[in-house]
């Protein structure tokens, strides 16, 4: 059985309240990664053909009581910022849930997913953007999502290993109250170049971008358009341009979904 769940580029974000996952804007992208899931004897995870140690993936199923042999086909780079952990453990939770017949619910996947991510250090709330699509704002007050047209043009340089962030205690205080601040100054429903351009500010406040990324907003600004730096990768993704960086994709309105 295979499910597809998009990739998802968080422009801002700070950790929630109450301690488990986060409050942040997230916008859902057509690229993304395909889960083909089989019945096996045991959990084997294999990342465009290569077997690989994938715990957020392993975790899920686990908790779903399974074991099974897991494709995983991705279109965007992995720990790179895009959620390719959430898109890949959502889309296992869902391939799976049909192919051993569990009968759970999508809320049930999305929360058992959201628990996996977590517990392995890989994410914070990816697989809600990634379920739901559009783009998904929440400032503590509950989620709020719309569905912006905005063609989004990316690069990417490498990753960041987002298990070290989280766990980098002044970096999530600085995180923490610059996110908070930044979420609460937009309004209800901003423009994806709104969005954008705060989460340039977050980014550089924070103290993240290296220089490639800094050099690469700054070409795109230069060409009359906004970006900024995923959270969490060495990627600059943009809008209001056109064939300034390499990757141009669309934003995904309907989330994840079996194929």
């Amino acid at each position: 059985m295979r499910a597809f769940a998009p990739g998802s580029i968080t422009a801002v974000f700070a950790p929630a309240e109450s301690g488990n996952g986060s409050k942040g804007a997230s916008v859902a992208i057509e690229d993304g990664v395909v889960a083909d899931v089989r019945a096996a004897d045991r959990t084997e995870v294999f990342l465009d053909g290569d077997a690989t140690d994938f715990e957020p993936v392993e975790g899920v199923l686990d908790d779903l009581g399974v074991a099974a042999r897991v494709e995983l086909d991705a279109e965007v780079p992995v720990g790179c910022g895009f959620g390719a952990s959430g898109a890949a453990t959502l889309a296992t939770a869902l391939a799976a849930n049909e192919a051993f017949e569990l009968g759970l619910s999508r809320d049930g996947l999305v929360q058992a997913s959201h628990v996996a991510e977590v517990e392995a250090g890989t994410g914070l709330g990816d697989v809600f953007i990634q379920s739901a699509g559009g783009l998904l704002m929440d400032d503590g007050s509950g989620r709020r999502r719309w569905e912006p047209s905005d063609a989004v043009e990316y690069v990417s340089f490498g990753g960041m290993a987002t298990s070290d962030t989280l766990g980098d205690d002044e970096l999530m205080a600085r995180i923490e109250a610059v996110g908070g601040r930044v979420l609460d100054s937009l309004p209800d429903e901003p423009s994806l170049e709104r969005l954008i351009r705060d989460s340039w500010t977050f980014a550089r406040e924070i103290g993240l971008p290296t220089d490639r990324v800094r050099e690469t907003v700054a070409e795109v600004e230069a060409a009359g358009g906004a970006a900024s730096m995923a959270m969490l990768g060495e990627t600059v993704f943009a809008v209001g341009v056109e064939g300034v960086l390499p990757h141009r994709t669309g934003i995904s309105f309907d989330g994840a979904t079996l194929l």
